[in-house]
């Protein structure tokens, strides 16, 4: 099985040009699906029943819904490989139920709350320019933590304000980016010790990962004891709630954020709509 396995990540690699982040994840899947079958198991003897066993020690595992569709998900592609190709006959997973995933509004922050998280890095402080350009880059361009830790230093145009970001499917999109952030990468650049093409280093100088930022961002949250847990998404979800907040529309997010979908937009404007009734509830004399 391993064998197929492989063939369907090279798939995604070279033919689907899957980003490395959902590469890694389909992989990390696979690989517990795996573990559950045992090394003795054939390709032959893949069927519903065994998969439905499979989908049991998932819900076994106390994971979230949300975490056993996306193994699931990633079980149907792989064994709709396997039938496209002509290695089985049918795809024993296309039957299999998904649990309900219930969709949670996302978390985001004030805009006080985002100037203090701006503000919290010193540049006097070893990383400070660091931290604060990846801090202003964050909120001003929304771009996922992935995006962000494989930027290059050539991805930024710092007169035209622009980057090149490439996103899921390796599809590339330019984001504008405020004076604001420019000013801070200029900063971070100029003082920089380290030479490399990637923009954003790591004490090593080499480029820092997804798991670092996050180390980063959670080092200030706590020295900030904000109340809301914060990610990069968080991030993310605050540019976009500001944005349509003060104005901008729905298909202009959507291009800013890079999602291909206008409906995976529309989970915000729940709650712009939230906050519209909060403030008709406050300020209307008859309501």
């Amino acid at each position: 099985m391993k064998r197929y396995c492989d063939k369907f990540l090279t798939y995604l690699d070279i033919e689907k040009n899957r980003s490395s982040h959902t590469i890694i994840n389909y992989t990390i899947d696979l690989n517990e699906f795996l573990e559950f079958i045992g090394e003795d198991k054939a390709l032959k003897d893949m069927e519903h029943l065994l998969l439905r066993r499979f989908l049991a020690h998932l819900r076994g595992r106390k994971y979230r819904p949300r975490t056993v569709s996306r193994k699931l998900s990633t079980l149907r592609s792989f064994f709709k490989f396997l039938n496209r190709e002509g290695y089985i006959q049918g795809n024993p997973a296309v039957l299999l139920i998904s649990p309900k995933v219930d969709k949670t509004p996302p978390k985001f922050l004030t805009e006080k709350e985002v100037n203090a998280l701006l503000e919290a890095p010193k540049i006097k402080k070893k990383f400070g320019r660091r931290d604060q350009a990846i801090f202003e880059f964050l909120y001003s361009a929304g771009v996922k933590v992935g995006e962000l830790a494989g930027l290059k230093v050539g991805d930024v145009d710092l007169i035209g304000n622009v980057a090149k970001i490439k996103g899921k499917g390796k599809k590339e999109r330019l984001v504008p980016l405020g004076n604001k952030a420019i000013g801070a990468i200029k900063e971070y650049l100029d003082h920089r010790e380290q030479r490399s093409d990637f923009l954003f280093l790591n004490k090593n100088g080499k480029s820092l990962s997804d798991r670092g930022v996050r180390m980063i961002i959670d080092k200030y949250i706590q020295s900030l004891s904000l109340q809301i847990k914060v990610s990069p998404r968080v991030f993310r979800h605050s540019f976009a709630m500001h944005l349509l907040n003060r104005g901008a529309d729905l298909r202009s997010v959507q291009e800013l954020l890079g999602h291909t979908s206008l409906s995976t937009t529309q989970i915000y404007t729940h709650v712009t709509t939230g906050r519209l009734k909060q403030i008709y509830d406050k300020a209307h004399p008859r309501a």
